[in-house]
């Protein structure tokens, strides 16, 4: 079987020679990861259409944006596009309607992108943390299980349950203080 890395350089090789069935790929194993983001931060199934074709159609044409060593694995740049995206155009949506008149202030849309974007942040971090720190807290808070019954469900010691807890905490906890834009540390502007 082909490592999550292979397979990420491969697909990042395919998309820049132009095989639109490298494409095809990408989007069925991302897609709904991509649209559930835009629709979390959007709250419109259209908008969060638009969002997915817009993300898919920046890893077709810019396929040497990623950068494995900068951007970690394909699903956490393809999970930050699609953040990035969403806030983005959350902004953008949320001003045109200020300026044609609709309901709300703009301290009102800024606390609402700013919401969308701890967010977003919160679950990039989560994609892009390690797999065993993920299913700790999958099984925590999805499954509402304590660190006993965790350890049971992973296989590990309750020792080492708490600390896959703990670390896999201390990274969302980091949420709060990154961009406005739902990405990452050292990540700049609008990547479309």
């Amino acid at each position: 079987m082909e490592t999550p890395q292979r397979w990420d350089r491969r697909m990042q090789q395919r998309l820049a020679r132009g095989e639109a069935a490298a494409l095809g790929e990408l989007y069925d194993r991302f897609a709904s990861l991509v649209h559930g983001t835009a629709l979390r931060v959007l709250e419109d199934e259209r908008a969060a259409d638009l969002v997915t074709r817009e993300v898919f159609g920046y890893a077709w044409e810019n396929p040497d944006a990623y950068d494995p060593r900068e951007d970690g694995s394909l699903r956490a740049w393809i999970a930050r596009l699609a953040r990035r995206q969403s806030v983005h155009r959350l902004r953008q949506n949320g001003a045109r309607a200020l300026e044609e008149g609709g309901s709300g202030s703009a301290e009102e849309l800024e606390q609402r992108v700013r919401r969308a974007a701890v967010a977003a942040r919160a679950d990039y971090i989560v994609t892009a943390m390690p797999a065993p720190l993920r299913r700790a807290l999958e099984s925590a808070y999805f499954q509402r299980r304590d660190y006993r019954q965790t350890a049971a469900h992973l296989g590990v010691t309750e020792a080492e349950a708490r600390r896959r807890l703990r670390l896999g905490l201390q990274l969302l906890s980091t949420a709060h203080t990154g961009p406005l834009d739902g990405s990452p540390p050292g990540s700049g502007g609008n990547p479309l």
